[in-house]
């Protein structure tokens, strides 16, 4: 288990300041991530990389010449906010436009998504490069694709040389999109990861077995296998990668090969289990072209291994083992450089609510009293949100509606006293749940509640029909956003009835006490009936069949929020 972690909290925070300390000739500190140290030239694409954090040494561990421009930091298994991401780019930025690169799961497309829609709605060219190298999740990640391992590190690798060599935005994103293309992984775990702060494993694997087919945010393997002696262990591996050979493989029988440590496996055993791997692509007609061995993108404390293969061209082999330095990476020749200026956070504009009428005033302070009483409930179900995410999910909801909820109260207190109404109140809120929380639900739950905010508005205390319109918003906003309808085993299948039977009580006459209070009800019956349900999005669905029997978290939590809210009304 994760021993050293002082305040959970703050874990990636700290860590992050230790790095950027060690590290401070490759890397320095910005908000929620990190950015080179050195300069790079006016008009260069920027490479951006990140995701959750927990797998160090993706994804700061790969900042510096040759390979990215800066990495975003998300909390533990969790994607970076829509904000970190648009921060750390900005910061990153020099003109040629910004690539981002992360692996393919749900809250990492919604958050980098809308990053790049900002970006290029300031004029700031902006794409994504989404890993999708997991043949054990073949159709059942994020997008209907794989999800994203080990070959994220050769999808950035390839990104930050092209970028280097001086591409112009569209060859980088294409040649990124190529390596990501031809590349395949594989892995296998002995023993789960555990949370900072957190007693037990997110899975268990039966004892003399390997869970085959893990996620590295913390997520079990589809199946389980007896351990075999390294030769089986290096032929499964071979032999999964190899069915999964691209269509549109190159034949020019030059490979490059990964075989990556998940954070609790010794350097020796990875070096003995490359030595069958090896022999078997070899025997397969394959020759090797500068192979790595280590730990490359792990998942914190989690005992397992991958193997990833890469299928090379002429190109990408002249983007694979061209020169980079960085804390992780040393490739080729030192690439010369100068430092780069020091890094100043921009000061946030303060929103002035000295007109706000007195009523919309003291309605803003009844909301913040709200976000607050559903700060203290969310803390008081932290474990037990975590343990029902945990059966077929990486265990973070929990921590991640507490950070949200902690942010969430903090700004609409801020709000509230300086005078905002309701709406600006709960859109303060929604910002910062979004922005602390990061993940699937940070970002679904900043959209529920700014188009909730929207219909309350700021003239005068809402009305019953306001609340019921900000409902119904909302989850117009959150299906917009993910996707997602009832049935699908999310947030969203206690959300429409919560919204629908609010709407109904409330054209029928009810006050907005009784309207909500039965809604309520109505979103807990259907959060529990989730329990029945095989979820058809998101990162749970390739364990669909281990969910079941088990509510969705997010329906779960939705509707302890929507219990809390009638005892305050």
């Amino acid at each position: 288990m994760t021993k050293i972690f002082g305040d959970p909290s703050s874990f990636v925070d700290d860590a992050t300041a230790g790095f950027t300390d060690l590290y401070a000739q490759y890397v320095q500190p910005v908000p929620h991530g990190v950015v080179r140290s050195t300069a790079t030239p006016e008009g260069k694409v920027a490479v951006v990389v990140g995701g959750g954090s927990g797998h160090y040494p993706a994804f700061a561990g790969y900042v510096g010449p040759g390979l990215a421009d800066g990495a975003v930091c998300g909390n533990v298994f969790a994607s970076p906010s829509t904000r970190w991401v648009y921060d750390v780019a900005k910061a990153a930025n020099r003109g040629g436009g910004v690539v981002l690169g992360f692996g393919n799961y749900a809250g990492d497309i919604l958050n980098f998504g809308l990053a790049a829609e900002r970006l290029r709605a300031e004029g700031i060219p902006a794409e994504l490069v989404v890993v999708t190298d997991d043949v054990a999740s073949e159709g059942q990640g994020a997008n209907g694709q794989r999800r994203g391992i080990a070959g994220d590190v050769v999808a950035f690798k390839i990104a930050g040389a092209a970028a280097e060599a001086g591409y112009d935005f569209d060859g980088v994103v294409r040649a990124a999109n190529r390596a990501n293309d031809l590349t395949r992984s594989m892995g296998i775990a002995f023993a789960g990861c555990t949370l900072p702060g957190e007693t037990e494993p997110l899975f268990t694997v039966t004892k003399g077995h390997m869970g085959v087919g893990l996620g590295i945010h913390g997520e079990p393997g589809i199946s389980e296998e007896p351990i075999g002696t390294p030769d089986e262990i290096a032929e499964l591996l071979v032999q999964r990668v190899l069915d999964g050979k691209p269509e549109d493989a190159p034949d020019t029988g030059r490979i490059t090969v990964l075989v990556n440590g998940l954070g609790s496996t010794k350097y020796e055993e990875l070096f003995l289990l490359y030595g069958p791997i090896a022999k078997r692509l070899r025997a397969a007609g394959y020759e090797i072209v500068a192979p790595q061995v280590g730990e490359l993108v792990t998942s914190l404390d989690m005992a397992g291994a991958s193997l990833t293969v890469t299928w090379l061209d002429e190109e990408l082999e002249t983007l694979w083992t061209a020169p980079a330095q960085c804390p992780a990476m040393s490739v080729g020749p030192v690439i010369e450089t100068t430092p780069a200026p020091r890094y100043e956070v921009p000061e946030d504009e303060v929103a002035d609510y000295s007109g706000t009428p007195e009523a919309a005033a003291a309605a803003g302070q009844k909301v913040a009293a709200i976000v607050e009483t559903v700060r203290d409930v969310l803390k008081d179900a932290e474990a037990e949100l975590g343990r029902i995410d945990a059966v077929a999910g990486d265990g973070d909801h929990g921590t991640g509606m507490v950070n949200g909820s902690v942010a969430a109260a903090e700004a609409a207190r801020r709000a509230a006293d300086a005078g905002a109404g309701a709406g600006a109140t709960l859109s303060a809120a929604g910002g910062a749940w979004a922005d602390r929380a990061g993940g699937t639900s940070g970002v679904i739950w900043g959209v529920l509640l700014h188009a909730f905010a929207d219909a309350l508005g700021d003239e005068d205390a809402p009305s019953a029909q306001q609340v019921a319109a900000g409902a119904t918003a909302s989850v117009e906003a959150v299906q917009r956003l993910a996707g997602a309808r009832v049935g699908n085993k999310t947030m969203v299948d206690a959300q429409v009835p919560f919204a629908e039977a609010l709407a109904a009580r409330v054209e029928a006459g009810d006050d907005l006490k009784t309207a909500w209070t039965a809604a309520a009800q109505a979103a807990t019956e259907a959060a529990e009936a989730t329990k029945d349900l095989r979820p058809q999005i998101g990162r749970a669905r390739p364990l669909a069949e281990r969910s079941l029997g088990h509510p969705d978290a997010g329906a779960v939590s939705l509707a302890l929020v929507a219990r809390t809210v009638a005892d305050q009304l």
